[in-house]
């Protein structure tokens, strides 16, 4: 099994899956935002919440302790946070494509040519700025109602109040950074042929040979 990437594509390979599975388990873990509620610790991302008030007997407020994502799009906390979460996810499934077809490269000979190889760090520097963006978007939610209440009704666009950005933001981030620099650098010396090869001619010409030699072999 021969691979079409270079050593330093395959160490591109491998950084673009780390940076895409970081970026994207980030992404879907309610683990942006920290803070308490009714004495309940209560964490959010952009579409999903960890502990949420409902009314219980009596009209009381209980916290429900469970996480999930919000009924409907329409019911993300702000405008602020529906963009993040269309940007954002747009620019994970973007890093996932790079990635998956980078690891291909490394099982197969053909697929991946320099040019190639440059076109797709061009795309994994979209993908990460489009994450960047989704991470700047969201401190502009942070005036919401919803996220008032958790955070001491202090909280303001960029300014916390009581609560405190959690770890899923910073590796979302880092995921981000990390291929829009050293996967785009790196993409610029992936691919181990010059120019891209026609890999579906390249197929069909051994199954001709391959047909020729059984022809070969079937005559009497």
């Amino acid at each position: 099994m021969q691979s079409s990437l270079t050593l330093a594509g395959t160490l591109w390979a491998f950084l673009s899956l780390v940076t895409a599975v970081a970026s994207s388990t980030s992404y879907f873990l309610p683990y942006w935002l920290f803070g308490s509620q009714l004495g309940k610790p209560v964490s959010f991302s952009t579409f999903r919440r960890c502990n949420y008030p409902v009314r219980g007997e009596g009209q009381s407020l209980i916290m429900v302790e469970e996480c999930g994502r919000y009924a409907s799009f329409n019911a993300i906390p702000s405008l602020a946070w529906q963009m993040c979460t269309v940007v954002t996810g747009a620019g994970c499934a973007l890093l996932l494509l790079v990635a998956l077809a980078a690891v291909l490269g490394c099982c197969m000979e053909e697929l991946i040519s320099r040019m190639m190889g440059r076109y797709m760090g061009a795309a994994q520097f979209v993908g990460g700025l489009l994450i960047s963006s989704g991470c700047a978007l969201y401190p502009l939610g942070w005036n919401s109602p919803e996220i008032m209440q958790t955070c001491g009704n202090v909280s303001n666009q960029f300014q916390l109040g009581t609560c405190r950005l959690g770890w899923a933001y910073y590796c979302a981030g880092g995921g981000a950074a990390a291929a829009m620099l050293i996967c785009t650098w790196l993409s610029c010396f992936a691919g181990r042929h010059p120019k891209p090869v026609m890999l579906v001619e390249n197929i069909m010409r051994n199954t001709n040979s391959y047909a020729m030699e059984l022809d070969h072999c079937l005559k009497p």
